[in-house]
């Protein structure tokens, strides 16, 4: 129950930031284009598949926006222990892709959980520390149960294997941990055992593919017909672009097949090549300004449920954008990270599209200051 009114539907639709609006469908439709692109001047196998997952994902998108946000409190925990419970038949009974476990095949969709958990894990810490005040926050016991929340979905996750989407998790996590207003000594304190833990997690948890993964981000040249392959011809196909780019279905290494993974991992390389530093900066500049969107709703919503989760959704954006740059240029490992809004992934624009409507409710409702649950 809020001790403010809530806005009514007219009311929320005259009140809804139309330019933030206009901003996601805007990078939506860049990924179409990319994906028409990426298979060759054709609407299949990407393009029209991303474009109808969008107009979805768009409707999923403005009925997240127009809840009424004690409906999104109240149901936190229940979303993330459905959401827990897709992992778990995941490991159970889920579908195999590229040698991984983590897909659940409904026959009309193939649902990935652990891209959904990073909503649902947002919501259940948001409303968790919504209902502490400032001093239970410092207490080591209240924050054990959030310890519990976020380590059970990392595990699963590790388990499909999917190291890329773990340390997503725990980065957003962490992120609005912090917002909460935990002290800075007890992630120092975690982060030096995380530091120390590093040996034994290398040889005894981390999969073949992985450790070649990071021997190869040290060293591409090591293998550059295999484990190398990928970062290489990224590498090209980044410069290969320069200023302007190649133009529209022009570019060399996507379009004769040598860029890998050029609809979903490495679709911001295509970009690169084919539309140069200047389109990379204007696509760029486009997922900053929705990342900008969710830190000022971060800063003005009066209700802490509302602020840890534009802040948790806002930052998650951030990592992708983050993490996909850095992989694809050779900065970071290669872990499988998608570029929001862009790559081609049904589960993912969903995940994205929530994200952006969680961002416009906290927006809707800034004023709203809402009681403990």
């Amino acid at each position: 129950m809020s001790l403010h009114p809530e806005l009514g539907f007219f009311e929320k639709i005259r009140v809804i930031n139309k330019s933030f609006v206009f901003l996601v469908i805007m990078t939506a439709m860049i990924g179409v284009g990319l994906l028409y692109s990426a298979s060759g001047g054709s609407w299949d196998p990407w393009a029209l598949s991303h474009l109808i997952k969008f107009l979805f994902s768009l409707s999923a998108m403005m009925f997240v926006a127009f809840l009424p946000i004690r409906w999104l409190a109240h149901g936190a925990y229940f979303v993330y222990l459905l959401v827990l419970i897709l992992l778990i038949i995941v490991e159970i009974k889920g579908h195999i892709g590229m040698g991984a476990q983590r897909w659940i095949n409904f026959g009309f969709i193939a649902l990935q959980p652990s891209e959904l958990m990073k909503i649902a894990l947002i919501l259940a810490l948001a409303r968790y520390f919504h209902n502490l005040n400032a001093y239970q926050t410092g207490l080591m016991k209240h924050l054990i149960m959030p310890g519990i929340m976020i380590a059970f979905p990392v595990a699963l996750v590790l388990i499909q294997p999917n190291l890329g989407t773990a340390l997503l998790l725990i980065g957003t996590a962490v992120v609005v941990l912090f917002g909460a207003g935990i002290q800075m000594w007890k992630f120092v304190s975690v982060g030096i055992s995380g530091l120390i833990a590093i040996p034994f997690m290398w040889q005894f948890f981390l999969k073949e593919y992985q450790k070649k993964r990071i021997l190869t981000f040290l060293n591409p040249d090591s293998d550059p017909l295999g484990a190398g392959y990928n970062i290489i011809q990224s590498k090209i196909a980044l410069g290969s672009g320069g200023f302007f780019g190649k133009g529209f279905t022009h570019g060399s290494q996507g379009q004769l097949m040598f860029l890998p993974e050029k609809h979903t991992d490495f679709i911001f390389v295509l970009l690169a090549e084919e539309f140069g530093m200047l389109g990379c900066l204007f696509v760029m500049g486009l997922l900053i300004s929705i990342i900008s969107y969710g830190m000022v709703q971060a800063m003005t919503s009066r209700n802490q449920f509302g602020r840890l989760v534009a802040l948790g959704v806002g930052m998650s954006f951030f990592f992708y954008l983050f993490v996909n740059i850095g992989m694809v240029s050779g900065l970071m490992p290669v872990v499988g990270i998608p570029i929001p809004l862009i790559s081609f992934g049904g589960t993912a624009m969903l995940t994205y599209m929530i994200g952006c409507g969680l961002l416009m409710n906290v927006s809707i409702n800034r004023d709203i200051k809402l009681e403990k649950m």
